[in-house]
């Protein structure tokens, strides 16, 4: 499994530093940071993620939109974790071998120009009060079940 994770617009140094600890742990190549997104070097990425900030190699565009061009070009297919009409649970996707996971800002989520320019999206259901989980919350339980996914190891 080849996996990317763009972030689009998360601006919270721990959300940032904890996908950083979570590529690491899964295997990723890279991330890509886009748009307000906190960046490296900043003290609280480097801490929350342990310096996997050094380790994982990241990049930075400034539209999402741009970045998930860029890498369907290479052969990813994009799929954005987000609540809309069309997005289905998470464990219900097929899952090809090189993917792009996108995760959005902390309150408005992944905006319509760059979930226009994915070709897919996923949710996670919530069975509590909550609408949804902490971004590197959510980006943590999806990429482990893509990484285990039947689908993805075909």
């Amino acid at each position: 499994m080849d996996l990317f994770f763009i972030l689009q617009d998360v601006e919270d140094p721990v959300n940032v530093g904890s996908a950083f600890w979570i590529a690491d742990a899964c295997g990723l190549r890279q991330i890509v940071l886009t748009g307000i997104s906190a960046r490296p070097p900043h003290p609280l990425i480097r801490k929350v993620g342990r310096g996997k900030d050094r380790r994982v190699k990241w990049s930075y565009t400034e539209q999402a939109a741009d970045a998930i061009e860029t890498l369907r070009a290479r052969g990813y297919i994009s799929c954005a974790l987000e609540l809309t009409g069309a997005a289905v649970p998470y464990y219900k996707a097929e899952y090809p071998q090189k993917f792009c996971l996108i995760v959005g800002h902390e309150d408005h989520g992944v905006t319509k120009r760059t979930l226009a320019a994915c070709d897919m999206t996923i949710f996670i259901p919530m069975y509590g009060k909550g609408a949804s989980m902490n971004v590197h919350i959510s980006l943590g339980v999806v990429a482990y079940h893509i990484l285990h996914s039947k689908s993805a190891s075909a």
